[in-house]
């Protein structure tokens, strides 16, 4: 079983920059794992916020590309989102997820989010 437990939200001025982390308890076994970061605002859809996977392949929605970056401490089994240039409108829960079968599909394994909010 994996467990996803997120830290690091916050409020901070819009410009500034938050670092997320998502420890990670088990093993995610397939050759085809995948880990990401999803954001999800008050009476929106979740969204897509970047993925990693095998070779350190990430993928970033257009909205944070240039801004955000995803990276995996295997050794740590603890995921980050480094968020720089914050706009007001990254304000949302962000939660990380893991997946055994690639970064298309449906992610089975969620973190219980932690709130980032950038003010104007």
């Amino acid at each position: 079983q994996v467990q996803l437990a997120e830290s690091g939200g916050g409020s901070v001025q819009a410009g500034g920059s938050l670092s997320l982390s998502c420890a990670i308890s088990g093993r995610l076994t397939s050759r085809w794992w995948c880990m990401g970061w999803f954001r999800q605002a008050p009476e929106k859809e979740r969204e897509r916020v970047a993925t990693i996977q095998r070779f350190e392949i990430t993928a970033y929605a257009d909205s944070v590309k240039g801004r955000f970056t995803i990276s995996q401490d295997a050794a740590k089994n603890t995921l980050y989102l480094q968020m720089n240039s914050l706009k007001p409108e990254d304000t949302a829960m962000y939660s990380c997820a893991a997946s055994n079968s690639g970064c298309s599909g449906e992610f089975p394994y969620w973190g219980q989010g932690t709130q980032v909010t950038v003010s104007s």
